[in-house]
């Protein structure tokens, strides 16, 4: 973003990192869609520290088509104003609900139309949506054609580079989905068949860089900020989107490395955290909800082990704040230096 210290904010005496179709893209790196994650309260919080922009976690059209409104899925498309612009990520196996679901989505306010081809679980990817759509080139040349026409809003995908290391076809489906008319592709540089293991390989994300006249944003295995600065160097991207590596590390979108940011810092943004999911969800969900986050803003803070076991067992906003306290004014870490790291 410009610089973004207040999200909304743009500091317009800077430039666009890039632009999706006519929408203007502040900064160059973007919070991950991510299922069970990328809510709306973590989503507001990543904007605020310089995501870009914001993506809903996925969402099946065969659920948006059900006759009853699924609370859980409406949920999940849930935005602030201030995270505009938002794509709204969907996935499914057939056309016509994905065009139709598009389209209704479009009227729900969604700024982009985000088509899943990443997601590698089976009962997704087997089924032909997600990764599975990448067996099927013909596809998602019509499906894409269709969608474009059909929309006012730009329609982006987010893509693996293939169902397995023997069909390694990102540089076709790359060119598909220009010519259709796809405003921006974002890659996951590893296969369906990989999932999340071994090694994200960058070099890929280079070759559709180098072959596409669209934006072209990379994923994969960005934990630090020597790491974006290594892949924005290696391959030219114009972005670099975050999943994992910012679960419990928002700073990463202000180019701080978790390291480096005081204990007490930690603490707080885990209570305002907390906060938000309280608020969009209540209590106890919010709480429960939180844990998985709460797990991994305390990796690796000294003598944290058994206050992650009790956080994990948290069904209230109170039990939270008293483990909290405990911990912060625990002798054990009292001699620790600010970071919270040990000497």
């Amino acid at each position: 973003m410009g610089r973004r210290g207040i999200i909304g904010r743009v500091d317009e005496s800077r430039q666009p990192a890039f632009h999706i179709r006519e929408i203007p893209i502040w900064g160059d790196l973007i919070l991950a869609p991510m299922d069970g994650y990328s809510d709306l309260p973590f989503r507001l919080l990543a904007r605020e520290f310089g995501s870009a922009m914001s993506y809903t976690e996925f969402v099946n059209v065969d659920a948006l088509s059900a006759r009853a409104p699924n609370p859980v899925v409406q949920r999940k498309l849930c935005f602030d104003p201030r995270e505009r612009p938002i794509a709204f990520q969907i996935y499914g196996h057939d056309e016509e609900h994905l065009v139709e679901m598009a389209r209704r989505l479009e009227d729900q306010g969604a700024s982009i139309i985000d088509v899943n081809m990443g997601c590698y679980i089976h009962k997704i990817a087997g089924r032909g949506a997600g990764a599975g759509l990448l067996r099927e080139p013909a596809k998602v040349a019509r499906l894409f054609a269709r969608l474009t026409r059909a929309l006012r809003v730009p329609v982006t995908a987010k893509i693996r580079l293939g169902w397995d290391d023997q069909t390694r076809n990102y540089l076709e489906i790359a060119r598909i989905l220009e010519e259709n008319g796809a405003s921006l592709i974002a890659v996951h540089a590893r296969t369906k068949v990989q999932g999340y293991a071994g090694r994200a390989d960058w070099d890929t994300i280079a070759e559709i860089k180098q072959a596409a006249h669209i934006p072209v944003v990379g994923n994969g295995d960005v934990r630090t900020v020597a790491d974006i600065a290594r892949r924005r160097a290696q391959t030219g991207c114009d972005g670099v989107m975050i999943g994992r590596g910012a679960i419990g590390n928002p700073w990463i979108f202000s180019r701080r490395d978790r390291n480096t940011v005081p204990l007490a810092e930690k603490i707080a943004l885990m209570r305002r955290h907390l906060a938000h999911n309280v608020e969009f969800y209540g209590e106890p969900r919010g709480v429960i909800l939180f844990r998985k986050h709460a797990y991994r803003y305390t990796q690796g803070l000294p003598c944290s082990d058994r206050l992650r076991a009790a956080l994990m067992r948290c069904v209230t906003r109170g039990e939270f704040d008293v483990l909290i306290d405990e911990y912060a004014n625990s002798p054990a870490r009292s001699n620790l230096p600010a970071g919270g790291q040990p000497q």
